[in-house]
């Protein structure tokens, strides 16, 4: 096991690193000077050299892209081509409403998916099965921003149930203010989560041991909640961690949509200015995140299944 924790953390550290360094080429090779648009057109020559002092534009390229791997050593994202605050502060400032908002997804997620999937296996081909593989495939099909505009006319605008846009104030104020936006975000996994479980829990049912138990004479949601979904629910497990980075780039409609903050809404603005600190900051966070959820969830799997960490 701790073979196995060690080739993933190895494998972690590659892909952020290879992450940013391909970040960094590509914001770089983007049309257009960032310090006419943040300075503005009338900026003087002299304004703009001295931006570019500032962000390290003047320098080469691959002396720029040292000196950011040599502060992300240290813990330094650089700092706000605005503000001059640290880069850190700002997104560690907006990421608490990001993560609220991407856990009360998955939660919206589970919640509707796992029954389904455990439903639709028990009962194949029946009624039931049919008409949630149909709700399966229209809401992988539905777009995030695109399921977020109706929640938000329907809910919001036209039954008045709850509120629009805003993150809220007092701790139940921001819990009603979250239903409205987790919701749209989870509901676009509810078809991958629904088809995984009912799938797996297919295979399981026909397993022997499972024969073996209801020769038992155990009521059947016994035998599928008790003996079938801990095992079912393990490839569930894998493709929720894959299912962050999903829920990420979803934060960026979402947030915009319902004017929330986060760090999907402070992206956005980072690049309609050109703001290359933010820009890196944010992505360098929400790669972390993105391999530190698929690693616990290969952990996990790993811990619950022996032949995962012995590579069968």
């Amino acid at each position: 096991m701790l073979f196995y924790l060690l080739k993933r953390l190895v494998l972690a550290v590659t892909i952020i690193v290879i992450a940013v360094t391909l970040l960094f080429v590509m914001i770089h090779s983007l049309p257009g000077d960032p310090a006419t648009v943040l300075l503005g057109p009338r900026a003087t020559p002299e304004m703009k050299a001295l931006l570019h002092q500032q962000m390290g534009l003047d320098r080469p390229f691959i002396m720029q892209i040292a000196t950011l791997f040599g502060g992300l050593l240290h813990g330094d994202l650089g700092y706000d081509a605005f503000s001059q605050k640290p880069v850190a502060d700002i997104v560690f400032e907006q990421l608490p409403y990001t993560i609220e908002l991407c856990v009360a997804g998955i939660l919206w997620a589970i919640a509707l998916a796992v029954p389904l999937g455990c439903y639709s296996a028990v009962r194949r081909n029946s009624v039931f099965d049919q008409i949630v593989a149909v709700i399966s495939v229209a809401t992988i099909a539905i777009p995030s921003f695109v399921m977020a505009v109706y929640a938000l006319l329907i809910f919001a605008v036209g039954l008045r149930w709850l509120p629009a846009i805003g993150p809220g104030n007092d701790p139940w104020d921001r819990f009603i203010h979250l239903i409205l936006p987790s919701f749209a975000m989870g509901v676009g996994w509810v078809g991958y989560i629904s088809r995984m479980v009912r799938a797996s829990m297919l295979e399981t049912l026909g397993e022997n041991h499972i024969r073996m138990i209801r020769s038992f004479g155990l009521p059947e949601w016994r035998i599928v909640t008790r003996y079938a979904l801990p095992i079912a629910i393990l490839p569930t497990v894998t493709i929720l961690g894959v299912g962050i980075a999903w829920l990420l780039s979803s934060a960026v409609f979402i947030e915009v949509v319902f004017a929330r903050p986060g760090i999907g809404n402070l992206i956005v603005k980072a690049v309609e200015t050109r703001n290359y600190p933010i820009v890196m900051g944010v992505v360098l966070i929400t790669t972390v995140l993105i391999v530190i959820s698929t690693t616990i969830s290969d952990m996990i799997n790993a811990a619950l299944d022996p032949r995962v960490r012995e590579g069968l």
